[in-house]
């Protein structure tokens, strides 16, 4: 059965605001992940210290049922601002639910990253659907997920 969370995007200070959530919540990060962690993209220019610093992604459980997920935007991929800076994120249980929700939720809506592999070892994909929206889905293949 899927499980949503929510997912909020930050301008460089995620990892700040995350610091903030934890000193209310309590708890640990179980990782935090920056952007200088990636491995090269091809085709993609070298990164500023200050990008490598922004975090990729980011959890906090808040409880057994939630996990509140964050991450900075990278400058000039996306508009950044009030009300687009929060997705909801489905964790499925297969890769076939991941697809069927994927395909479900964003039918006249605007794919903004098709489902894929990805090199943390996820099957994902983001969208906004047709009622404006923000959407992830994300599926850990236990035979591939990294340990963080």
């Amino acid at each position: 059965m899927a499980q949503v969370n929510a997912y909020l995007t930050f301008d460089g200070n995620c990892e700040e605001a995350f610091n903030f959530y934890k000193s209310v919540f309590g708890g640990e990060f179980p990782m935090i992940g920056k952007f200088g962690d990636m491995p090269p993209q091809e085709g993609m220019p070298p990164m500023s210290e200050e990008i490598k610093n922004r975090v990729m992604h980011v959890t906090l459980p808040i409880s057994q049922e939630t996990i509140l997920m964050g991450s900075d935007t990278m400058p000039g991929m996306h508009d950044h601002k009030a009300g687009n800076n929060i997705s909801l994120s489905i964790n499925t249980d297969s890769k076939e639910e991941a697809e069927r929700l994927f395909n479900g939720l964003s039918e006249g809506g605007n794919v903004t990253m098709p489902l894929a592999d990805t090199f943390w070892g996820a099957y994902f994909g983001m969208w906004t659907d047709k009622f404006g929206i923000n959407w992830m889905v994300n599926y850990d293949d236990p035979a591939k997920v990294q340990s963080h």
